[in-house]
């Protein structure tokens, strides 16, 4: 099976539709890789992120019902696909191992996580 590749940014837009949950829309990921990165993200590069997912299969998306403080407008929502956690999976699975190939000296610990 031909594997995909994601970019970093992909990754992250993925991962949090994946985190959303059934909520992930434009907006609401925006603000929860700024909250959670501490990265200006911009909408419109959201949107590129997702449509390019949704080339690759791993999200799909509905509209959501208008409603009045969006001028009668519908939400696009995001849903994460059998392929986007597949893919998720296995960037998990390599990042995981490569970290584990490290030596302990040759990357000390991060302080952060200290």
């Amino acid at each position: 099976m031909k594997r995909t590749y994601l970019g970093e940014f992909e990754e992250l837009v993925l991962l949090t539709a994946a985190v959303l949950n059934g909520q992930a829309y434009g907006v609401s990921i925006a603000e929860e890789l700024e909250k959670e990165t501490g990265r200006s993200v911009s909408l419109s590069a959201v949107h590129a992120a997702l449509q390019r997912l949704g080339e690759k299969g791993m999200v799909t998306s509905y509209l959501g019902g208008a409603t009045a403080e969006r001028g009668g407008r519908r939400k696009r929502f995001f849903s994460v696909t059998a392929a986007g956690r597949r893919a998720l999976g296995e960037i998990r699975q390599t990042r995981n191992h490569l970290w584990n190939l490290i030596p302990g000296a040759a990357l000390p610990e991060p302080e952060f996580t200290r």
